[in-house]
């Protein structure tokens, strides 16, 4: 049917959904983009790496020399070990706190524009819906208009009209894979904060006695 047309042809028989669809698209590429590189860097240590250095330095009592290597590693798990730390010597009640708002702040920064990839993944299919929908009803209303050639021209339409849908799987489909990807990500990075802010605190207590 579409053999002999090119892809902007294509596209604009799909009407302003396909155009909405591409808009979609591309916001839904940028943000996965960015949050794999944001993942990423942050993974670049682990926790068991992290916090091995960590007891070492604090076993030893160099505690300044444990801030200072928590400065250096732009992971969650450094920054949650640094709030921590940075008290070192006071209650234990405070140091838990401080470590707890901390993995609150981080949890916000590593959710940052998922919810974004998650309503594009949930709404272009309908889009795509809308958009065929709207073709289908337009192909009809030309039934009448079209004489002997009628049939011709509503399944041409109909077929120009399920551009949309399957438009709208094409957005959707990576959206939501990558949607459910970062949540479980997510998962993983707040499992390490609250060991390390659990470990931490059991360092601390133990050194303390």
């Amino acid at each position: 049917m579409f053999k002999d047309q090119s892809i902007l042809q294509i596209i604009s028989a799909g009407g302003f959904t396909i155009y909405l669809l591409i808009l979609c698209s591309i916001i839904s590429i940028a943000v996965i983009i960015e949050r794999v590189v944001y993942y990423k860097r942050r993974s670049s240590f682990s926790r068991t790496a992290i916090f091995d250095q960590i007891r070492k330095e604090v076993s030893a009592n160099h505690v300044l020399n444990a801030v200072g290597l928590c400065k250096n590693i732009d992971t969650p798990v450094a920054k949650v070990a640094l709030a921590g730390l940075n008290l070192h010597g006071h209650d234990e009640k405070l140091v838990a706190n401080a470590m707890e708002r901390e993995i609150t702040i981080e949890t916000i920064k590593l959710e940052r524009f998922i919810g974004i990839v998650g309503s594009i993944g949930g709404t272009a299919v309908y889009i795509g819906l809308l958009g065929t929908v709207i073709g289908i009803m337009r192909a009809f209303s030309d039934i009448g208009k079209a004489g002997s050639g009628g049939m011709n021209v509503v399944t041409l339409g109909i077929s120009e009209a399920l551009i949309c849908t399957a438009a709208g799987l094409l957005v959707a489909i990576p959206a939501v894979l990558s949607y459910n990807w970062f949540t479980r990500k997510i998962d993983n990075f707040v499992i390490d904060m609250e060991l390390a802010a659990s470990e931490l605190v059991d360092l601390i207590c133990i050194k303390k006695k």
